[in-house]
C-alpha cells in the first residue's frame, strides 16, 4: 500500500542527503579510517523501502521517489563520519539475512532487531531506538479482540511479515490461529483494509503501525506485543571488527549529541504524508501499477 504525503519543510533537509548525487556522480569518499569495506571507499548498505518510517520513499510533488526515513538519515550520517560514500541497495526484506550471510553488504539497516538467530550473518551494533511490537486490526473486527490472549483462536487468521521477528511472535502468541507470511508491511495493512478481506489481523512494529494509523483510521492498534530483544540494531558485515566499532562510535554520537531524535521526528512526518514504500520499477521510478496518486 502507498501513502500520500505533503512534505512539510523540515523534512527537505534529510531529503537532500539522498537526492544530492548519486554514488556514481560523487566518487569514492577519503575512507577517513583506512576501513575494509565490500567497494573501496562506499559504505555499502542494504535496506528494505516498505517500513516507514525507518525506511521508504519520499515523494515530490511531481511524484519522483527520493530514499527517506531515520535509518536512512542515519546511513547517511554515519558514512559522512566514516568518510565514505553512501551506497544503498534496496531490496526485499527476507532478502538481506542471505546477503549479509554471503558478506555482499557493509551494513544492513531495516528497522533490525537483535534476534540471536540473525547472528550467524551478521554482527550487531549498539542498539540506537527503543522500537516495540503490536497487534493490529481494523475498526469493524476490533470487538474480537480484547488483548493479546484473544487472538490465539483457530477461528482467525493472522499476518506476519515474511523474515521477521514478527512470524516468531505470531506462532507465540497465536499458535492456534492461521498464519500466513507476506512480503511487506504494506501488504499485510492493504490486506486488512480490503472491505471482504480473511484476515483477521497482524503483528506489526508499533511505530509503523502508527505511521499508517495516521493515513488509514480504520486501522487499529489492539495491544503492545512483548518481546524480549526490544530495540533497533544495524547489521554489520560480519567479523569486520574496526567497521563494528566505528559505526558504533559514529551511531554513539548520533543519539548523544540529538541528531537521531531530529531525524525519528523527520521520518515520522513524512511517513504521515506523499511516500511510496515498496521496490521501484528498473527506472527508478513509482510502478505505474501503484495506488499512489
Amino acid at each position: 500500500m502507498k501513502k500520500i504525503i505533503a512534505l512539510v519543510l523540515s523534512a527537505i533537509m534529510v531529503l537532500a542527503m539522498f537526492a544530492g548525487c548519486t554514488p556514481d556522480q560523487q566518487g569514492p569518499g577519503k575512507n577517513t579510517y583506512n576501513l575494509d569495506t565490500v567497494k573501496e571507499g562506499y559504505l555499502t548498505v542494504i535496506t528494505s523501502p516498505d517500513y516507514a518510517p525507518y525506511e521508504f520513499y519520499a515523494l515530490d510533488k511531481d511524484g519522483n521517489p527520493s530514499l527517506a526515513g531515520f535509518d536512512m538519515a542515519l546511513a547517511q550520517y554515519i558514512a559522512d563520519y566514516l568518510g565514505l560514500t553512501l551506497e544503498v541497495v534496496p531490496m526485499s526484506f527476507d532478502g538481506i539475512l542471505g546477503e549479509m550471510q554471503l558478506g555482499k553488504a557493509d551494513l544492513a539497516l531495516a528497522g533490525l532487531s537483535p534476534d540471536p538467530d540473525r547472528l550467524t550473518a551478521m554482527d550487531f551494533s549498539d542498539i540506537y531506538y527503543e522500537g516495540k511490537q503490536a497487534f493490529v486490526t481494523v475498526a469493524s473486527k476490533a470487538s474480537q479482540f480484547t488483548d493479546l490472549a484473544s487472538t490465539n483462536n483457530a477461528n482467525f487468521t493472522i499476518a506476519a511479515q515474511t523474515g521477521t521477528i514478527q512470524v516468531g511472535l505470531a506462532e507465540q502468541y497465536s499458535p492456534n490461529a492461521e498464519l500466513i507470511q507476506l512480503t511487506a508491511a504494506t501488504d499485510i495493512v492493504a490486506e486488512l483494509l480490503k472491505g471482504n478481506s480473511n484476515l483477521d489481523g497482524a503483528y506489526i512494529e508499533w511505530d509503523v503501525a502508527a505511521a499508517y494509523k495516521v493515513n488509514y483510521p480504520d486501522l487499529h492498534i489492539v495491544c503492545e506485543v512483548p518481546y524480549d530483544q526490544e530495540g533497533n540494531v544495524i547489521g554489520v558485515k560480519k567479523n569486520n571488527t574496526d567497521l563494528l566499532n566505528y559505526v558504533n562510535e559514529a551511531l554513539n554520537k548520533c543519539v548523544d549529541e540529538g541528531t537521531f531524535a531530529q531525524f525519528v521526528a523527520t521520518a515520522l512526518e513524512q511517513a504521515a504524508g506523499d511516500n511510496y514504500q515498496g521496490m521501484l520499477d528498473p527506472d527508478g521510478k513509482v510502478p505505474s501499477s501503484s495506488d499512489a496518486e
